[in-house]
């Protein structure tokens, strides 16, 4: 920034109000990121999904400007713990989270657990895979 000022000698009131609101502008200017959570909770403590093999279903599954496999260039980070998911994006991308839940519901029809596994928003930024309740069914009366 030092650089920047040797083409100014003189600096008068109105040029210092510039630099300060240049400033605050290059400041409110920082990419901030934007982090989905997909919770597994329910299904890998009962061995049923392998996270593992999810993370990397998303990672070749997901499209950034209409193409797969542009995750590295576009800045999005796909983090495993032992039973979530985070997908971190810079917020200027715009990334959907209705994407998440597309794939999500995708990979569990191809792993054949979409009869007994549903993706649930639990918040804004995250969605949680729960078991459908099944009730009993007792509600006839016998003879």
């Amino acid at each position: 920034m030092s650089g920047a000022f040797h083409y100014l000698p003189i600096l008068t009131d109105d040029t210092r109000k510039h630099l300060c609101r240049l400033r605050i502008v290059l400041v409110k200017a920082k990419k901030s990121t934007v982090k989905f959570v997909i919770d597994c909770t329910q299904p890998v403590d009962d061995k049923v999904l392998d996270v593992a093999q999810f993370e990397k279903y998303l990672h070749d599954k997901i499209k950034i400007g209409g193409k797969t496999g542009s995750l590295a260039s576009s800045n999005v980070v796909i983090s495993r713990d032992r039973t979530k998911l985070t997908i971190a994006s810079p917020a200027d991308l715009k990334f959907s989270k209705r994407q998440l839940k597309y794939l999500s519901k995708r990979y569990l029809k191809k792993q054949q657990l979409r009869d007994y596994l549903r993706v649930v928003a639990a918040s804004k930024n995250s969605y949680e895979m729960r078991y459908f309740s099944i009730s009993g069914g007792d509600d006839e009366d016998e003879e």
